[in-house]
């Protein structure tokens, strides 16, 4: 998905909007199939989550208290979905 289908959500006190209404933790979005990055110190980080994904592997520890922004490709408003559904 190219980065300019990724929705860019910023962190606020530790949480992002995931959806209308729904503040998620934003350590929750490194285990979510949807989450592609986050804004951390002035730079993006693969998700934790794409460690799983064959064409990614990322491998980068993120600090999500320093975190600033999510970049997440969840389109059709589908919310949190953990990759442990998927890997487990």
């Amino acid at each position: 998905m190219a980065d300019d289908n990724l929705r860019e959500i910023p962190v606020v006190k530790g949480k992002v909007e995931c959806l209308p209404e729904k503040m998620e933790p934003v350590g929750h979005c490194g285990l979510c199939i949807h989450c592609r990055e986050f804004g951390v110190q002035g730079r993006f980080v693969k998700s934790p989550s794409l460690a799983y994904c064959s064409r990614t592997r990322a491998t980068e520890k993120v600090d999500y208290s320093k975190a600033t922004a999510v970049r997440c490709a969840d389109r059709q408003r589908e919310g949190f979905h953990s990759i442990t559904s998927i890997i487990g």
